[in-house]
């Protein structure tokens, strides 16, 4: 009989709002670090994307947070400061953090508050003044709020690092050990990652007690990247990469799908040439706003585009379900950038579909990508828009074209058609034509 959340030690309050979330028996990394969170260790997640990590570390923070309906609160010394500190790379990842841990405390009335750059200060001074128990932040804008003295990191007791080789990659390391060092009065410390770089493991050593290291692997995924994801392949000519990528978007069965670009520029060009051939997309990069970040994401979680072209500003933080297929239209820098890319889809258990463009002065990168990741794909075939196997492969309709179909005139505009006056008969047309002429 396989273990549920009901069968962990668990506040009943926890247990009830994990089920009527959906969530009844915990994943494999969930049910590993439970095990050792619960119990106030230490921890060292390393899994693949897509596994449910958040959950793993937000569950024992949950259950540990005194909330102010608890029996606890009227004794608790720490009244509306924070307890938990949770700290992310990315503003997406905040955002999406923010929504999961939400989901599992309204029913306590924990108050849970996302911390990150691009956004006024004002709002969340006001939030942090006004009491919260939880902070999810990106290392900026946690910093520059503790320097202004708005947030109180001596009452934080337990603080997770996720995605901490984002970190590193992104030079947020020298913040991270600041903010470590402003929390003293921390019992617990966990950190996730996907890899573990040398700088990840001095980190944990410094400010780690005792750390338990889990390492998640699934007895159906030996590889590197999750099995769950149909990999492809393919050479393309950058001139003919628009064409292929609008037919592969109306494959069968075809859901959500985010189109990775390695440029601003060309996200923003890839994304304006599908809306004029009718695709309902949206653009992720740098170069926009928060404001117009977010109402991107939320268009394509809420259905208004069901194409989210971005940059890999969104490889981590977008934890979306449904995701069908990931289509990387220039080819990724590195293997890490790749398996980031490919597991915005199989999240979760799921399964789904990645396409790989390489076009010819790519074939170099691609082939380290291949060789690091063991994948077999190192010759991709040569491929365009009117390849019968391009079809045969992505489950594309015959007959499709580069566009959408246009949809049929209304209904109202066939009636105000037929309002007009009747074409004068074929006889006098031509007879004052003729009239005409001979004047």
């Amino acid at each position: 009989m396989s273990l549920t959340f009901a069968d962990l030690p668990l506040r009943k309050e926890t247990i009830a709002a994990l089920n009527e979330h959906g969530y009844i028996a915990p994943f494999p990394i969930q049910e590993q670090v439970l095990s050792i969170a619960l119990a106030d260790g230490d921890v060292i997640g390393q899994a693949k994307t897509g596994t449910g990590k958040t959950l793993a570390f937000g569950i024992p923070l949950v259950d540990r947070v005194i909330a102010p309906e608890d029996e606890e609160w009227k004794t608790f010394e720490y009244q509306d400061s924070p307890q938990v500190l949770v700290v992310v790379p990315t503003r997406e990842l905040c955002v999406q953090v923010t929504k999961d841990l939400e989901e599992i405390t309204q029913s306590r009335k924990i108050r849970v508050l996302a911390v990150y750059g691009g956004r006024a200060f004002e709002p969340q001074i006001e939030a942090l003044q006004a009491g919260v128990e939880i902070i999810v932040g990106t290392p900026g804008r946690l910093l520059d709020l503790y320097r202004q003295g708005q947030i109180k990191l001596a009452s934080v007791t337990r603080v997770v690092l996720d995605e901490a080789d984002e970190m590193l990659d992104l030079g947020f390391l020298p913040d991270v050990e600041k903010i470590f060092t402003a929390t003293p009065n921390r019992s617990q410390t966990m950190l996730f990652s996907a890899t573990m770089p040398g700088d990840i493991i001095a980190l944990a050593r410094k400010f780690m007690n005792q750390p338990v290291h889990i390492r998640t692997q699934d007895s159906q995924d030996e590889g590197n990247v999750v099995s769950r994801i149909e990999q492809h392949v393919v050479r393309a000519h950058a001139m003919d990469k628009i064409e292929m990528l609008a037919r592969i978007l109306q494959a069968d069965g075809r859901g959500p799908t985010i189109v990775f670009c390695r440029t601003k520029r060309a996200c923003q060009k890839t994304s304006d040439d599908l809306i004029e051939r009718g695709f309902k997309a949206a653009t992720l990069h740098g170069d926009m706003g928060q404001a117009a970040r977010e109402k991107a994401l939320n268009d394509f979680k809420g259905g208004k585009s069901d194409v989210l072209i971005a940059t890999d500003v969104a490889a981590r933080g977008i934890d979306i379900d449904g995701i069908t297929h990931v289509i990387n239209y220039q080819c990724p820098e590195d293997e890490k950038t790749y398996v980031h890319r490919i597991g915005r889809t199989a999240r979760a258990g799921a399964y789904g579909i990645a396409l790989t463009f390489v076009d010819w002065d790519e074939l170099a990168r691609w082939k380290m990508i291949d060789m690091a990741l063991k994948l077999g794909l190192a010759e991709p075939l040569e491929t365009y828009s009117s390849s019968e196997h391009l079809y045969a492969m992505m489950k594309i309709p015959a007959g499709s074209t580069g566009r959408m179909d246009k949809p049929r005139k209304s209904a109202p505009a066939a009636e105000k058609k037929s309002e007009r006056a009747p074409a004068a008969p074929r006889e006098k047309r031509e007879r004052v034509r003729t009239k005409k002429f001979t004047s």
